[in-house]
């Protein structure tokens, strides 16, 4: 009986082990993606920007530029649209934006009408507006000071790559639901991030 109970409590042990390495290494993938959001960013500056655009070849709006870099880096289909966006994931306050955080604007006369991606050192890059090209601007300046309309966190929301949900997936498969904001999955290509789909009704406020 007592042998037993050892090797059970050997198991519980390792499996906690376990847990927590998978934990770790997640929350690593969730801030190396982060980073790789703000890079990839970088790569589209010089895309012409198109009403609606959806791909660099076609050009690119603010928000088709952020569902672009997120759907390329991490494998997730945000919203369509800006004001959609500023439904999923988390606030964040303006001085603890990290790169690959979202930040939206009132340019057309309504609440998060415009949305870039937050590059650090106070810069983002966005799709400004017809006849422009993909650039970077900064929340300093005078006009988008003014019109900031708050920031979102969305990396830590992400199904496939949050840390929350890894002693969950050990325990037991969760079906798509509002709480990990799924709604539909799609597998990738071999060395490819699964298609998923956030709902910004799973927003966290």
């Amino acid at each position: 009986m007592a042998a037993a109970l050892a090797g059970a409590s050997l198991a519980q042990a390792a499996e906690h082990r376990s847990l927590r390495t998978a934990a770790t290494e997640a929350a690593s993938h969730v801030w190396t993606s982060a980073q790789d959001i703000a890079v990839y960013a970088l790569s589209l500056i010089g895309v012409k920007y198109k009403f609606g655009g959806n791909t660099p070849a076609s050009g690119l709006d603010c928000s088709g530029l952020v569902r672009y870099v997120f759907q390329e880096v991490t494998g997730v289909t945000l919203p369509r649209t800006s004001r959609e966006m500023s439904g999923v994931g988390t606030k964040v306050k303006r001085d603890d934006l990290v790169p690959g955080d979202l930040v939206f604007f009132n340019t057309r006369r309504f609440p998060n009408s415009h949305v870039g991606i937050y590059l650090g050192d106070g810069r983002f890059i966005h799709a400004p507006s017809r006849g422009g090209d993909v650039e970077i601007a900064t929340l300093d300046a005078t006009y988008w000071r003014k019109r900031f309309d708050g920031a979102r966190r969305l990396v830590e929301a992400l199904p496939s790559l949050a840390p929350d949900f890894v002693a969950s997936a050990h325990a037991a498969p969760l079906p798509p639901s509002a709480a990990t904001g799924e709604t539909s999955t799609e597998a990738g290509a071999a060395g490819s991030p699964a298609r998923i789909t956030l709902d910004p009704a799973a927003a966290t406020p």
